[in-house]
């Protein structure tokens, strides 16, 4: 405790300046105007945001000093380590946090767990392990840190905190190389902020003397404080910019359809492939299907085969992508109407449907579609079941047929083949119908794969209830349909 009428050695997050606020914006050459040729062509995949630069915080300094909701500690896997950062919080903590460190039996390599903050001024402190690096094994360490630094904001949201304060995870003892790791910290923070930035306030990142500059010269390409500043960072951003959660692409797992194997392609191809990435118009549909019917009449001509098809069908996904990447769409994220919970009896990602929270007449159906790609993309790489809560919708919250046929047609191939149910909650007649004229006449492959749920009971043998979130309003309709018993089953605080 500092002495009394001693002014005191922590350092509120609010006092400290923003990202934004020592940034002075340059005077643009009138006669070159590099953003509006920008806008023209293409805007980076992470483009300029003034609201989630407002909440960063690049402070050079002792993060265990720091008064916030959390901090994190970079540590071992028995969480005893001795590295400059944890030997501070211990310091400052005091000797109650090692007692209740014990209690947690360790802490896996990307895991995070949480303890108080006991003396510090923050009131909490989040664990992880940073991975040990070697060249090697690259794709495992690369991995690992996203899930350090993704795991610790996950922990923040699933606590309700304000603000969070990182050390600089890859410690020296783990020889990861700086600027490498700095790259995944800071892309799987920007890319958190924007799908979940409503539950974070401030972000700090507490850096040393000799970790600043690299900060400092990184920062720009994932947090751009202008357009100027986006356009002029845009070339340095590394090959590899991870999925829409900042996690980083396994090269091995993408599959590049050819159409004549072994044969390299055409150089003017690859370059068609480049432009069609690149010249993206402002509006969301702009140029995502191409000439549709001359690629029909090809087909009826017999003339495109059958990767080329899929070549083509995989450039489009492709342009839908960047563009999600590229878009704002914080406004249909607040809706919470898509989301990711927890895993069904068979360990399949469970991702859930409010059809209740979207308002189809009132939003940008063109963006709802981004969002869904932007969210969707890393999770159907892997086996996945989707359930859509119909429960208490209207005529303003329909998904028309038009729709739901092009987001079908859009997505990659492997939104299908890793879908591996669909549960349809609360169904009514009508719903029934309609979905059964469109998976019998308008799609086709999705009708063995729908469940009508009529009961949060016959759910919940698919899909543990401590696996889901629910609405309570969706918990309120089935206690009044199906008697009173899951009443008291806790809705998430998120919902």
């Amino acid at each position: 405790m500092d002495p009394l009428g001693a002014p005191s050695q922590f350092v509120d997050v609010d006092s400290l300046p923003g990202w934004t606020d020592a940034y002075e914006a340059k005077q643009l050459d009138p006669h070159q105007n590099p953003v509006e040729k920008a806008q023209d062509d293409v805007r980076s995949p992470f483009p300029y945001r003034k609201d989630i630069n407002a909440k960063i915080i690049l402070w050079k300094g002792d993060v265990a000093l720091l008064n916030c909701t959390a901090i994190v500690n970079t540590s071992n896997e028995s969480l005893t380590d001795k590295n400059p950062v944890s030997e501070s919080i211990f310091m400052h903590a005091g000797p109650d946090l090692r007692d209740e460190l014990q209690k947690l039996k360790g802490c896996r390599t990307g895991e995070a767990k949480l303890t108080k903050g006991f003396n510090l001024a923050a009131r909490f402190i989040i664990h992880t392990v940073g991975p040990k690096y070697k060249s090697r094994y690259r794709t495992a360490a690369e991995s690992s840190l996203y899930s350090c630094y993704r795991n610790v904001l996950q922990l923040a949201k699933e606590q309700a905190m304000c603000s969070v304060g990182f050390c600089v995870i890859n410690s020296l003892k783990r020889c990861y190389p700086l600027e490498d790791a700095t790259h995944i910290a800071l892309r799987t923070v920007r890319r958190f902020l924007e799908i979940h930035g409503e539950t974070l306030e401030k972000v700090v990142f507490a850096v040393s003397e000799l970790e600043e500059a690299t900060y400092q010269k990184l920062l720009p390409l994932y947090f751009p404080r202008s357009l100027e500043e986006e356009i002029q960072s845009l070339p340095y951003l590394p090959a590899d910019i991870g999925n829409a959660e900042g996690e980083p692409v396994v090269p091995e797992r993408q599959i590049r359809i050819t159409e004549k194997p072994g044969v390299p392609d055409d150089a003017s191809d690859e370059e068609g492939l480049e432009a069609d990435l690149s010249f993206i118009g402002s509006h969301a549909f702009a140029r995502m299907e191409g000439d549709v019917d001359k690629q029909r009449r090809l087909i009826l001509q017999g003339q495109l085969s059958e990767a080329a098809l899929q070549k083509q069908h995989q450039r489009n996904y492709n342009r839908w992508l960047c563009q999600a990447r590229a878009e704002d769409l914080s406004d249909i994220a607040s809706l919470k109407a898509l989301y990711q919970t927890g895993v069904d009896n068979c360990g399949r990602t469970v991702m859930v449907v409010v059809g209740r929270n979207i308002p189809v007449t009132l939003i940008d159906m063109e963006k709802a579609l981004l969002y869904f790609i932007h969210v969707m993309d890393h999770i159907a790489v892997k086996e996945y079941v989707l359930v859509y809560f119909h429960t208490l919708t209207n005529d303003y919250n329909q998904l028309d047929s038009n729709f739901l046929k092009k987001l079908y047609d859009v997505v990659d191939a492997k939104y299908k083949r890793n879908l591996k149910a669909l549960y349809f909650v609360h169904p009514t007649f009508r719903s029934k119908v309609s979905a059964w004229f469109f998976t019998t006449f308008t799609v086709s492959g999705l009708k063995d794969k729908i469940h009508y749920v009529e009961s949060l009971q016959q759910l919940f043998t698919a899909i543990p209830p401590e696996q889901i979130d629910l609405p309570p309003f969706v918990l309120e309709y089935d206690a009044r349909e199906n008697g009173p018993y899951y009443s008291s089953y806790p809705p998430s605080p998120d919902l």
